[in-house]
């Protein structure tokens, strides 16, 4: 994505941090709210207009930057509230936003989250099956500990249990995250059948996964959006449930 040629606008991607800050700090131009860049959305302006996702925040020219959830991002494309607030950041220059913007966002925030898996998978920092899991988490080797979100209870709760052994937290109710992905989208990303249960044995991962991965759930909203909106209940009812 780019701006048109004949929109002599800044950008606003490369700057200095702040002193004291840990990322520079950016306003939604919803909420007028300012946060870290990394947890804020940018969006940028395509060759023909469209106002498209720009989540890895690469995309060359003047970016507007939101913070908002996606009901709220719904309601004000719905209301005209967004498209003032990006004509005020472009400056006039023409746009257009898509009907589907919302579901572009969520798709793109969705593909960052699976690629950073598939990353870790390839880099050996991921742990894969329930006997495997279960093994790393006693073993006090498992730094972050997923479930899909359409996995049942009784898997997430015996890995967790296992995971505060080893970590010497029983009692503290320290267990796993449902991930916004169901247990077909953590297939795909992970090239394996069946996922259900994923375990990541580096710090430094689970630091890399943990950013895309909330910047996904706080745009769903709530763990129960992203589970209901991503779960084939017709595919479930014949799911081999081995994997848990």
């Amino acid at each position: 994505m780019r701006i048109p040629h004949n929109e002599p606008l800044s950008s606003d991607i490369v700057d200095a941090k702040p002193a004291g800050k840990s990322s520079p700090e950016r306003k939604c131009v919803l909420t007028g709210q300012h946060d870290a860049r990394d947890e804020l959305l940018r969006l940028a302006i395509s060759p023909d207009g469209d106002v498209l996702p720009d989540v890895m925040a690469r995309a060359p020219g003047r970016g507007a930057w939101i913070g908002v959830e996606r009901q709220a991002l719904e309601k004000a494309i719905a209301n005209g509230k967004l498209k003032g607030a990006l004509a005020r950041a472009f400056k006039g220059a023409p746009l257009s936003i898509p009907a589907d913007l919302p579901h572009r966002i969520e798709q793109a925030l969705r593909r960052l989250v699976t690629d950073r898996l598939g990353i870790e998978l390839r880099a050996g920092n991921v742990l894969l099956g329930t006997e495997k899991i279960a093994q790393g988490c006693r073993a006090g080797a498992v730094t972050f500990l997923g479930h899909a979100c359409d996995a049942g209870s009784d898997g997430p709760n015996k890995l967790a249990q296992a995971w505060r052994v080893g970590e010497g937290a029983e009692g503290t109710g320290k267990k796993g995250t449902i991930l916004p992905l169901d247990r077909a989208a953590l297939s795909v990303a992970l090239g394996r059948d069946n996922v259900v249960h994923l375990a990541l044995t580096d710090s430094a991962a689970a630091a890399r996964l943990e950013a895309p991965l909330q910047r996904l759930i706080h745009f769903l909203g709530n763990g129960t959006e992203a589970a209901e909106s991503h779960t084939d209940q017709a595919a479930n009812d014949d799911i081999d449930t081995k994997g848990e």
